[in-house]
């Protein structure tokens, strides 16, 4: 899986995103593009990731998300994932932007959050946008206007049939 996003340095939220509760503010420190990158570098390849409270991993069968909407929180297993690459894309400090090629079962939130930490400041996601899964590639995408405006065969043409879509999904 692929994403884009941006996260906010100095800011930590309950949530591990924008839609949380703000729990903590630091002051973001005057980083350059060596630390950043360092941060980012801890994380590729291989690492165990603590899964957030508000994700749908189970705990005693139920959602943790439930739980944590109950003010419940559980220990939790760190996962086993990978980082295959990243970018930096912007530094706009508090914001950064960036890119990530993960693994299956990779928290982005929790990548956002851990840099954050690593930083000495913290940080909770702004924005994410899945770009890619499997083979299914946001590039290969038409848009609304496009479908309105491109010839009939042309639309047809980019249509996959669920046979199609099996075989992409390695089914």
């Amino acid at each position: 899986k692929e994403y884009a996003g941006t996260f906010v340095l100095g800011v930590t939220t309950d949530t591990q995103d924008r839609q949380g509760k703000v729990i903590q503010e630091r002051p973001v420190p005057a980083l350059d593009e060596n630390q950043i990158r360092a941060a980012f570098e801890k994380f590729r390849g291989d690492s165990y990731q603590l899964p957030p409270m508000v994700s749908a991993k189970k705990h005693a069968g139920v959602p943790l998300y439930k739980l944590a909407r109950q003010g419940k929180v559980v220990e939790r297993e760190p996962r086993f994932v990978h980082v295959y690459r990243y970018s930096i894309d912007r530094v706009a400090l508090p914001d950064i932007d960036f890119s990530v090629l993960c693994s299956k079962g990779f928290y982005v939130r929790t990548y956002a959050h851990d840099i954050g930490e690593l930083l000495g400041c913290g940080a909770h996601l702004k924005t994410l946008r899945r770009t890619k899964s499997g083979r299914f590639d946001v590039e290969n995408a038409i848009t609304v206007n496009q479908i309105r405006e491109l010839p009939r065969e042309e639309i047809v043409s980019r249509i996959l049939s669920l046979p199609q879509v099996s075989r992409m999904r390695g089914a």
